[in-house]
């Protein structure tokens, strides 16, 4: 290696970043875990992009980096095959990006689960009269036989649980 990057090694890594990239390294920002995020964003083919990942997984090693995140959007899809051959795993997926995730001690990985669950929410509703509201399902597995319920539901993604409950007494009963 030239001598920039073994003279670096001291120095903390965002500001060995515009060092290395002057060599061949991905572009990373520290995470407050001890890991780094990549964002690549760039087109580039494989062929350029393997010996830059190898560059930059030997120098997050030599710099005691514990996690590595690599988020590639859609139209970078050629790159999955070569970084899941590198190692990386996936992560999660949404509607425009992949999250590849690779572990670098020899310690066990301690990266986080991706969110894989869903809140459901039932609400109690009772009037001044102390009557409590219920419903039947217009569909589902209740639909159709002679079943009382409290109505309920799923939270969408980032709403208040409360919030939840509010809006789905309001859409199966118009209550509000």
């Amino acid at each position: 290696m030239s001598s920039p990057i073994t003279s670096t090694s001291s120095l903390p890594i965002r500001e060995q970043t515009s060092i290395f990239q002057q060599v061949g390294l991905l572009k990373a920002v520290e995470d407050s875990y001890g890991g780094v995020k990549v964002d690549v964003e760039e087109p580039m083919d494989s062929d350029v992009y393997v010996p830059l990942l190898r560059a930059s997984m030997s120098q997050w090693r030599h710099q005691g980096v514990k996690g590595v995140w690599i988020k590639l959007p859609i139209k970078l899809a050629n790159l999955v095959e070569p970084t899941v051959k590198e190692g990386f795993r996936y992560h999660h997926a949404e509607s425009d990006y992949l999250m590849l995730v690779y572990w670098i001690p020899e310690t066990p990985d301690t990266l986080p689960a991706n969110a894989s669950h869903t809140v459901g929410i039932g609400a109690f509703v009772m009037n001044d009269n102390r009557e409590v509201l219920v419903v039947q399902e217009k569909n589902g597995a209740f639909r159709d036989i002679d079943v009382w319920k409290f109505p309920t539901g799923v939270a969408n993604q980032g709403e208040d649980i409360w919030t939840a409950a509010i809006r789905e007494v309001k859409e199966e009963t118009d209550v509000s």
